[in-house]
């Protein structure tokens, strides 16, 4: 029997890694709440926890640092199949191909072990941050810094999009950013990245999946369109006003509602903190005030809460992002959730093949060309 499309609460399979409880508004990563990390937590501390199911020790911990930034370096031929791509070509589409290429370029690549596939994930996690901040730089006619060995993903991702390191605040909201979109259990991303696990093909086919996924507007873009509403509104005044139109004529207002929260979704907590903060020492609270403005609107006249992408969209803003890097950005903490799935879905692997309730006609005979009509 059809669900109504879109598999919605249909239960595809089991994972120990991610914790959604919607009704209450709890996400766990193994147990444990997103509260806490973001709290005490750092991202490489959330990847270890992400692929292992345990939080690292104070060695452990340390390793997976310097393989992380050991390995943060992109080839030079990828870099230079960047240059050449055509400008028109968004982050995304450099992204999702530079990370196929990457397969070719990976010691590893036939080796499907789960010893292996843990340093590949390794290499995804310590390069994709490189991908996207070169491209910025490549884009803007700028020179491609090396990664720096000696800092953290965030800080390090900074740096490389910058050329100057940042502060330990602006360090500190990037890792939190990181830790809040690290994993969501199956969201398109992660179940298409599954799927393609499943067949056994390599870990960077699975990830080129995810990010042709991600590259979808219904899933990675809702932040980008939201700072671009935020832009369009302008002025706190003018959000009601501005939203109520919007749903009048039967559009989407994105940032609020989620296929599985019934209330607020715990990330959006952290980043609407973030955002007002992030205002606070900018001296520009314009984006934070838009969005209260519009969330309030939301919350009092449609009884719908704000998800992640919201607050996320002025956060990123106020870090200095682009627009169009807003997604490849979610991308550079999601592979861990991303590797940690795949990682899982080896171990345990049946093909994944659900079935299609047919709606098509039936009984239909073959009629000779010479005989049809248009």
């Amino acid at each position: 029997m059809s669900n109504g499309g879109g598999l919605e609460d249909v239960v595809a399979t089991t994972s120990a890694i991610c914790d959604l409880d919607g009704k209450a508004g709890v996400l766990r990563y193994y147990g444990i709440d997103i509260h806490e990390l973001v709290k005490y937590s750092t991202f490489e501390e959330t990847v270890y926890l992400l692929w292992h199911g345990k939080l690292p020790t104070q060695s452990q911990l340390d390793s997976l640092k310097q393989q992380l930034a050991e390995n943060r370096a992109v080839d030079r031929h990828i870099i230079a199949m960047m240059h050449d791509f055509p400008r028109r070509a968004s982050p995304m589409e450099v992204l999702r191909t530079a990370v196929s290429a990457l397969a070719m370029y990976d010691p590893e690549y036939g080796d499907n072990s789960r010893e292996a596939n843990l340093r590949k994930a390794i290499r995804l996690t310590a390069k994709i941050p490189t991908i996207v901040a070169s491209e910025e730089r490549i884009r803007n006619g700028k020179d491609v810094l090396a990664p720096r060995t000696d800092c953290g993903q965030a800080a390090n991702f900074l740096y490389m999009f910058k050329g100057e390191m940042p502060d330990e605040y602006s360090a500190r909201v990037m890792d939190i950013a990181f830790i809040l979109h690290a994993d969501h259990e199956l969201n398109a991303s992660t179940f298409a990245a599954r799927v393609t696990a499943a067949t056994l093909a390599n870990m960077y086919a699975a990830i080129t999946s995810a990010i042709g996924a991600l590259s979808g507007p219904l899933h990675g873009g809702a932040n980008e369109q939201v700072m671009r509403m935020l832009i369009e509104i302008d002025d706190p005044s003018r959000a009601a006003d501005f939203v109520h139109a919007k749903l009048e004529r039967h559009e989407k207002v994105m940032g609020f509602g989620h296929r599985v929260y019934r209330t607020e979704d715990p990330r959006a907590t952290h980043l609407r903190r973030l955002s007002r903060e992030l205002g606070e020492r900018t001296g520009n609270m314009k984006w934070f005030n838009i969005s209260q403005a519009v969330e309030k609107y939301m919350n009092e006249e449609r009884h719908i809460n704000a998800n992640v992408d919201f607050y996320s969209a002025s956060v990123y803003y106020y870090l200095g992002w682009p627009i169009d890097l807003f997604t490849p950005i979610f991308a550079c903490s999601r592979i861990a959730g991303w590797t940690a799935h795949v990682l899982e879905q080896y171990e345990h692997n049946r093909l994944i093949r659900p079935r299609a309730e047919y709606t098509g006609p039936r009984d239909v005979h073959y009629v000779p060309i010479d005989q049809r009509r248009e």
